[in-house]
């Protein structure tokens, strides 16, 4: 798969719409990381959990020394318990991320989680799971009008409570969320 592909997909956010009747995606944010021919990867933005990243850490033998009540996202209905780590850019010490749009870093290895969990930036979310799809799903998906793109802005999606970031996101792209009603196909 390509980062960044021909159709502009990844890097973007995605923003399920009305007519998306999985569960999984209703009303959500979707960090598109990679899309290509065979598939497509990203990351749900806008559904906390009550776990707390102290405990998953824990349980990697790592110590939390961010906020004490942090806490886990789900990141997909795919693989959900693996993790992810979407933060702002830091220097130091961590070994640099997959930038995936300016001012918005994924980091996935083992030596990363560590450093970031001892420094924690102020920018930073722990996540659990992925979205996929197969090849050529997504692009049906599209097709059928079940999401909607947007480019990446990390102000909106670190600065904005979960429950208000879809709403947030579509008006920032000049739709009002009370319009949208469910229908399918490219109007």
């Amino acid at each position: 798969m390509a980062l960044l592909s021909e159709s502009g997909i990844a890097p973007g956010l995605l923003l399920a719409m009305p007519q998306l009747l999985d569960p999984n995606f209703q009303r959500a944010v979707v960090l598109m990381v990679e899309h290509g021919d065979e598939g497509s990867f990203g990351l749900v933005l806008n559904r906390p959990t009550p776990v707390e990243v102290a405990r998953v850490l824990e349980t990697l033998q790592l110590e939390w020394c961010g906020d004490p009540d942090a806490t886990v996202w789900s990141g997909g209905p795919v693989s959900p318990r693996s993790g992810w780590v979407i933060h702002e850019p830091v220097g130091g010490a961590v070994p640099p991320g997959l930038e995936v749009a300016p001012g918005l870093m994924l980091s996935t290895s083992p030596e990363q989680l560590k450093l970031l969990a001892a420094e924690p930036p102020p920018r930073l979310r722990f996540l659990m799971g992925y979205a996929g799809w197969g090849g050529g799903q997504l692009e049906f998906e599209l097709a059928e009008g079940a999401w909607v793109h947007a480019d990446v802005e990390p102000d909106l999606i670190f600065g904005t409570h979960p429950d208000e970031l879809w709403a947030a996101i579509l008006a920032s792209i000049g739709i009002q969320p009370a319009s949208l009603v469910p229908g399918t196909g490219v109007h």
